[in-house]
């Protein structure tokens, strides 16, 4: 028996695929998804979303956050952003977080803005991690 992957964006379907097991980042910590795992919904966290297929094969994809939902053998992650990991341009994920740092330098950190720059050089810093150690 195996789990029906299916990993989507705003934008379009980045994977559909049978899988072993899926390792997600939730916003509790890492969770792993096998066949007849319970019916759950989590909170995704920027971080490293592993699909590991028969034979030894894993896709890994970047994601920025979002939800997975587990039900009846089949795993939805609806993700806000993802990518694969093997697709990330690291000097490119390396001037995003430079770029998003000098960006929250400008803001007050009284402004509800500076919350949002907070969140989008968390998540630029988790994209080049992931990229840079692949």
């Amino acid at each position: 028996m195996a789990l029906k992957v299916e990993v989507v964006t705003p934008e379009r379907r980045l994977v559909q695929v049978d899988a072993d097991e899926v390792i997600a980042p939730g916003a509790d910590g890492l969770f792993g998804v096998r066949p007849g795992h319970a019916a759950y919904l989590a909170v995704l966290q920027p971080g490293l979303l592993t699909v590991k297929e028969g034979g030894g094969v894993e896709k890994k994809f970047f994601v920025a956050g979002g939800f997975c939902e587990v039900a009846d053998d089949v795993v939805r992650v609806l993700a806000d952003l993802a990518e694969p990991l093997e697709g990330i341009d690291v000097p490119a994920a390396q001037k995003a977080v430079t770029d998003a740092e000098a960006k929250l330098l400008e803001i007050s950190p009284s402004l509800p803005a500076y919350e949002a720059q907070r969140e989008v050089l968390k998540k630029a810093q988790v994209r080049f991690a992931l990229a840079s150690r692949r």
